[in-house]
């Protein structure tokens, strides 16, 4: 697997969906990578890592997203990297890479938090943490001696997104403890943060409003579609951060991850987390909101084998329940089965954009509601044929250079319901050609 494949990018929206990288990667992202590689061979370090830096530079309506800020002097590269709550500082030389991130203050840790960040310090491959006077940092220092662009890129995406990720964990568990050096996040607007809990509401009076309409027998597997459903989609299409996020994951972990226990007593954790989230006042909801940019993905590039497999395995169950005649879970199971994958997979940009045009088809009133044009009229149960054909075919194109195989698939798809759409988009997803000729 190439560096790359941790990079994933986004058609043009007005806010950002899921987890990872939100904007385009630069145009000239494969030729900034080629200089820098040339430039590394010839021992222009400096220079070198400039071409990297900018080869990660994520782009908005073809203006740079300034996710990474570099600037030359003294014959210094001096550089910052955001990735959410996290900004990584750091100065090139010819013989050296030092780079920082400041987590908190030196002062305020207490004795539990001392001893997590020296736990988690057997736990990088690159950086480690240290304090100064006043920090507390996590820290990643790098020889220059025999330097190319895929050395660089994995000790910056590890002080990055460990960065990041215990930023938010410290302020879940250490509330009392304040974050440093996070003036670059801003908090949603008002109007966004409040839309989002009314459709939170929503989506868990209709998930209670289903599961108690589902036969009084063998319905266990039915309420786990229902109730993971819920989470994945409050994840992608909320994005919240900090402890719902921390909560939600640990949640499906367990769901997945623990055998000992039966799916009912799973299912009734799923439900008691559901019921927490409903009671959760607003002025506490939004607290666990806010925007960032970010840089690095944290998910590894799944095989398209493995999308496949899935997508087979989850059609077959399908098939299952409308053979036993269970419809009422239909409609969810292809919803599922999009945030399912969003939410555990690293996609390819072009299945991560096809599969979020089909969350966007699958949930008009909430994408209207934030102020994207209507894909599909659900009271009428009409679609903008036109729009989803040619959105597809926007997708597909960029990289139909590289991958010779890859067609869009619009004329293909089956309009005469939803739940006919989501079946043909799924097996179009499926025949999708990435080998490159």
């Amino acid at each position: 697997m190439g560096w790359l494949d941790f990079f994933e990018t986004k058609t043009e929206l007005k806010h950002a969906f899921g987890r990872g990288t939100n904007a385009n990667l630069s145009k000239d992202e494969e030729d900034l990578f080629n200089k820098s590689y040339e430039a590394f061979e010839s021992k222009d370090t400096v220079t070198a890592y400039a071409y990297f830096l900018e080869s990660l530079q994520n782009y908005s309506n073809e203006h740079a997203n300034e996710n990474i800020i570099i600037q030359k002097k003294d014959g210094e590269l001096h550089f910052e990297i955001y990735q959410g709550s996290a900004k990584i500082t750091g100065t090139i030389t010819k013989e050296n890479l030092h780079a920082q991130a400041i987590l908190v203050k030196k002062s305020s840790a207490n004795v539990a938090l001392k001893r997590l960040i020296l736990e988690r310090n057997y736990q990088f491959t690159y950086c480690y943490y240290f304090s100064d006077d006043e920090h507390i940092k996590l820290k990643l220092s790098m020889d220059n001696i025999t330097m190319s662009p895929q050395k660089i890129f994995f000790p910056l995406r590890e002080i990055a997104l460990n960065a990041d990720f215990d930023k938010e964990y410290i302020k879940c568990d250490f509330p009392d403890i304040t974050l440093e050096d996070i003036a670059h996040i801003h908090t949603l607007d008002e109007e966004e943060l409040s839309l989002k809990y009314r459709f939170m509401h929503e989506w868990m009076d209709e998930v209670n409003t289903k599961i108690s309409s589902l036969p009084s027998n063998d319905n266990a597997g039915m309420q786990s579609f229902l109730l993971l459903y819920l989470l994945f989609k409050i994840d992608y299409l909320l994005v919240p951060k900090f402890s719902i996020y921390k909560k939600s994951t640990k949640k499906i972990q367990d769901y997945f991850s623990d055998e000992n226990l039966t799916v009912e007593a799973k299912n009734d954790e799923l439900r008691e987390y559901i019921t927490e989230l409903q009671e959760m006042p607003y002025e506490v909801f939004k607290t666990n909101f806010y925007n960032a940019k970010y840089t690095f993905n944290p998910t590894e590039r799944a095989s398209y084998e493995e999308i496949d497999i899935f997508i087979t395995e989850s059609l077959s169950k399908v098939r299952w329940y409308k053979s036993n005649r269970y419809n009422q879970i239909i409609p969810t199971m292809y919803k599922y089965i999009a945030m399912y994958l969003l939410y555990n997979y690293g996609l390819h940009p072009v299945t991560r954009e096809l599969l979020h045009t089909l969350t966007e088809i699958q949930n008009p009133a909430f994408f209207n509601a934030m102020g994207y044009t209507p894909l599909y009229d659900a009271q009428n149960a009409t679609f903008a044929k036109r729009a989803i054909v040619s959105k597809i075919e926007n997708i597909i194109a960029p990289y139909q250079s590289r991958f010779k195989m890859l067609k869009p698939f619009g004329d293909k798809l089956n309009f005469t319901s939803l739940n006919e759409f989501s079946n043909s988009f799924y097996l179009q997803l499926k025949n999708l050609d990435y080998e490159e000729i």
